[in-house]
């Protein structure tokens, strides 16, 4: 039977609806009733308890928020009568222990994965294309679309051909809502069976800006080149820039020393035209296709799985469905010797205190409360606060403050030690959990996400995003069914069977888990990665939530 109402922790003072509830009806719950004043849409919260202002309201056991007014018993928790708090941080001796979920379920279990030389292994395989500079955009989209159609990797083709009916409809005169969408009759086979797509970083940086964004963007673009599904780069500059051919060669090689890629680097101030640099792209890029096809799939063992966690379009019932459930899948993935990023710093404050108590030791406490600080300062130096995080649409549907919408984040990280904190761009080496500064930002976070190392990522939603990333496959988690149902085009997994009571945080992690050795060795295709969903902004460090 499907609960009406939740309570997420002993310590809450708000009660979570997970159904539409009426204004006086009365709700039942641990031996109380509750008489409802006003209307408590699903998603949302009520309060336990008459709240004077200024009162703490507790919810995932830690504070949320305070009291803005005298508020009665059963209201409906708001922006207008809640205020984000949080409860401050520091680094304190904490005996932390953790007990590992069983794993005997994914005991010898393997992933057929693309093995590197340097012992990662790769979900995919890769062609990158990189601009050094914004300049040379229109020239990763001119050979994106000769390379992509040819190749077998485009998946806009229906919509060329439903735009060419529509031009014929109306030179007929014939009634353009008449006109279906259908699948392109072109049917292209890939020539390339171990190539599974041609990736290209389009960004609007490079030159024009600070020298020290420049030298960010080229440690972020040797990430992805040195990335365990890239098997080749191309690389297109302009030359004048800002950033150098030679500073991005430079980052490569400190990523590492013995980078063999096949690596073709073209400057379009030393080209004759640019029809020759264009061509001589291609047809480089095309010889390096050939040599990187002739790598395969091999068994690897789950240890070697590095999933990135991360939420969007978040939802009231993120925290209660999806990212536990995320979380528990994590926990599994740590358990089993493999690698877990959280990152998505302006969306664990509030939950600060309880991952310094989880570091395993001083120094990678020390070194989250500077980044955490830090970030929060160059925010509040701008005039903002993390307290502006959370969107229209997260608020709409019961996120109303940045400490309850991180609470809820927070879950998705699991419950495992945190063994490393990684600054934007530096590499996660360690198995266990690792905490990457980014900003809370879906693309922002998802691209420095894959800089760290992510060779999946799990991407939770209760609203509906199709966010991607050009390297790293992106699984779509759904926190509830009606969200899967009307997006089922970019919901990969649903887990709205734990609101409905049908499934547990642990047997849902399971699925995911299970969902995500599939999607790691290419037996399933994730919906982000079908529809070609790259999507690539680097962080400038400036201020971006």
């Amino acid at each position: 039977m499907k609960h009406r109402v939740l309570k997420v922790h002993p310590k809450d003072n708000v009660i979570v609806a997970l159904t539409n509830l009426l204004k006086e009806e009365v709700v039942s719950f641990e031996g109380a009733a509750y008489v409802l004043p006003e209307d408590i849409p699903a998603k949302h919260k009520f309060f336990m308890q008459d709240m004077r202002s200024g009162a703490e309201v507790i919810m995932y056991g830690v504070l949320v928020g305070k009291a803005q007014k005298d508020i009665t018993k059963g209201s409906r928790m708001s922006t207008e009568n809640v205020k984000h708090a949080a409860e401050p941080y520091g680094y304190r001796p904490a005996k932390f222990e953790w007990t590992a979920p069983d794993v005997s379920r994914f005991s010898g279990r393997t992933f057929k994965g693309y093995h590197r030389k340097d012992g990662r292994v790769g979900t995919a395989n890769y062609w990158l294309f990189i601009p050094t500079v914004f300049c040379e955009n229109r020239n990763l989209d001119v050979i994106r679309e000769a390379m992509h159609n040819e190749l077998g990797y485009a998946v806009t083709d229906k919509y060329k051909l439903y735009t060419q009916h529509l031009v014929d409809a109306y030179k007929n005169g014939e009634n353009l809502e008449a006109i279906e969408l259908t699948p392109s009759a072109r049917m292209l086979s890939r020539p390339f069976k171990n190539i599974d797509g041609i990736k290209f970083l389009n960004h609007q940086g490079g030159c024009g800006g600070i020298r020290q964004d420049a030298a960010l963007l080229s440690k972020l673009l040797a990430a992805y080149a040195d990335h365990p599904n890239v098997g080749g780069v191309t690389v297109l500059s302009l030359g004048c820039q800002n950033l150098q051919v030679e500073d991005f060669k430079n980052d490569l090689k400190k990523l590492d020393p013995a980078f063999d890629k096949p690596l073709y680097i073209f400057e379009q101030q030393q080209s004759q035209s640019e029809e020759q640099l264009i061509s001589d792209a291609i047809r480089k890029t095309f010889e390096g296709l050939i040599e990187i096809n002739k790598q395969e799939r091999k068994p690897a063992s789950l240890d070697k799985l590095s999933i990135g966690v991360k939420c969007g379009g978040s939802d009231g019932f993120s925290g209660i469905s999806a990212n536990p459930s995320v979380g528990y899948c994590a926990d599994l993935v740590v358990a089993l010797g493999g690698k877990v990023l959280l990152a998505e710093f302006p969306e664990l404050c509030g939950v600060e205190q309880e991952l310094i108590d989880r570091s395993v030791n001083e120094p990678t406490a020390q070194k989250f409360i500077c980044l955490m600080k830090r970030f929060e300062d160059s925010v509040t130096k701008a005039g903002s606060s993390f307290s502006m995080n959370p969107s229209p649409g997260n608020i709409k549907d019961g996120l109303i403050t940045d400490a309850m919408k991180s609470a809820g984040a927070a879950k998705k990280g699991g419950t495992s030690p945190v063994v490393d904190v990684l600054d934007y761009t530096e590499q996660a080496t360690k198995p266990g959990l690792s905490l990457v500064c980014t900003p809370g930002n879906d693309v922002e976070a998802t691209t420095g996400k894959a800089a760290s190392g992510a060779t999946l990522i799990l991407f939770t939603t209760g609203l509906g995003t199709p966010t991607g990333n050009p390297v790293c496959p992106t699984i779509k988690v759904s926190t509830n069914s009606s969200l899967t149902k009307r997006m089922n085009d970019i919901i990969d997994i649903d887990c709205g069977p734990v609101i409905d009571g049908e499934k547990t945080i642990e047997q849902m992690g399971e699925e995911i888990l299970e969902y995500c050795i599939r999607a790691a060795g290419g037996e399933v295709i994730p919906k982000a990665v079908q529809l070609n969903q790259d999507d690539f902004i680097p962080w400038k460090r400036g201020v971006s939530l």
